[in-house]
């Protein structure tokens, strides 16, 4: 049985530390936020121009000009503030950014990631990615571990426009969790009750074994 989305993000929140800075990019890494543990102090930036996003509101509590760089409604906490774009671009350029969990349409074996566009399809550009893979210290993919033509996206090579070379430190999917070492991946961890068969049918790419 895969991981739940929920299981998903809680295990992405286990790569969060006390101190941190992080970036969470759109779609199901925003749900990461919900997962960090009790008592831990991590900084949620988002590259609209705020440090230190709140939780998701309440419905009573919407503020329509808050948002995050996804448009999701969003909270401010009393240490929250406030900056243009080219000072948020500044600190994710500027390597102060301990952390960036995004999702990937493709991850190759190497580490490249393609992550913002399928050709033919309309896109308003590439946003903050190519910047948040360049510029944060970790990049860790939270994904499902097939597209929804059941195809793989851990391939051996994009084929779809990369976002960046050999940038990807971690694979969290619904089936388990991939590391890179000197550009080499590698299965650590399974999802509950998948096997590796399970893994070897739905990968497109050559990895080693390395389970604790």
């Amino acid at each position: 049985m895969a991981w739940t989305r929920d299981k998903m993000c809680q295990r992405a929140a286990l790569e969060l530390q006390d101190g941190f800075y992080v970036n969470l990019g759109i779609g199901m890494p925003t749900l990461v936020a919900n997962f960090v543990p009790q008592g831990m102090n991590v900084t949620l930036q988002s590259e609209n121009g705020m440090l230190g996003m709140g939780p998701f509101p309440k419905r009573q509590d919407l503020d329509p000009d808050l948002i995050n760089a996804g448009k999701q409604t969003i909270s401010e906490l009393p240490e929250s503030v406030y900056f243009d774009s080219s000072d948020s671009f500044s600190m994710i350029r500027g390597h102060h950014m301990d952390l960036s969990i995004l999702g990937a349409l493709q991850v190759a074996q190497n580490g490249d990631l393609a992550n913002w566009m399928i050709p033919g399809k309309m896109v308003k550009g590439m946003g903050g990615a190519m910047d948040l893979v360049a510029g944060v210290k970790k990049v860790v993919i939270l994904m499902e571990h097939v597209a929804k033509d059941n195809s793989p996206k851990i391939v051996e090579s994009c084929t779809l426009p990369l976002t960046g070379q050999g940038v990807v430190d971690l694979i969290i999917t619904d089936l388990g969790v991939f590391n890179f070492v000197d550009n080499n991946i590698s299965l650590i961890e399974l999802a509950d009750d998948v096997t590796l068969d399970d893994i070897s049918m739905n990968t497109g790419a050559k990895f080693e074994v390395n389970l604790n």
